[in-house]
């Protein structure tokens, strides 16, 4: 059995705050950069800078695992809120990059994530799919089908968030995000029925004109 003075578990104590207390500022500033890199390579992709986006995946791969050494001492600051933000953004930039690259998702355990975190920023990208949308819908002649990948890819995603009834402590927020994309999911199909009946509505404007002036160019 070992024993100690007062002083010596005191000081024992207060070692492991200050080791802890320096992890914690080294994993909010972390996150806060993490986050931002995430943010920069979702903007890049948004652009079609493919050069960027792949400079911003790497520092934020980068970044991740910085933020994981560091928390990883520290279950207490490791499932922290700030951590988890940080991981999250970085499966949303991962999520969204594949997706608008039509390419394979990257699975949790290769991005070294929690369940829940995954799904949450899997959710979080689904709703970043509007805005690709969004941009598709305002362009004069929008690759609809394109438009049409991405919002399947909505739906896929809601139709799976949507079987995962866990209770909170589990999944972490994650019924309250599904709703927010099923809201988002309903907008953009709403937006895109709107955007397709004014195409062919402007097509077969176009069409009769076109008929039209024919007809009246045989009449002269």
């Amino acid at each position: 059995m070992q024993t100690g003075s007062l002083n010596d578990i005191a000081d024992s104590i207060r070692t492991d705050f200050t080791e802890k207390n320096e992890a914690r500022d080294k994993a909010i500033a972390l996150s806060r950069e993490l986050i931002r890199y995430c943010s920069q390579t979702i903007r890049a992709i948004h652009r079609r800078e493919w050069d960027r986006a792949d400079e911003q995946m790497a520092e934020v791969d980068n970044k991740a695992a910085e933020l994981r050494a560091v928390v990883l001492p520290y279950p207490e600051l490791y499932h922290t809120g700030y951590t988890q933000d940080g991981f999250k953004e970085m499966v949303e930039a991962h999520a969204t990059y594949a997706i608008i690259k039509d390419g394979p998702l990257t699975m949790p355990k290769t991005l070294q994530v929690e369940s829940s975190t995954y799904l949450l920023g899997l959710a979080e990208a689904a709703t970043e799919l509007r805005r690709f949308i969004l941009d598709i819908l305002r362009r004069e002649h929008g690759d609809m089908d394109e438009a049409e990948r991405l919002l399947t890819w909505m739906d896929d995603i809601y139709d799976q968030l949507v079987t995962f009834d866990f209770p909170d402590a589990l999944t972490h927020g994650l019924r309250r995000q599904t709703d927010i994309v099923r809201s988002v999911l309903e907008r953009t199909r709403g937006d895109m029925t709107q955007s397709i009946r004014q195409q062919r509505m402007q097509e077969a404007l176009a069409q009769f004109e076109a008929k039209f002036v024919a007809s009246t160019q045989k009449e002269d």
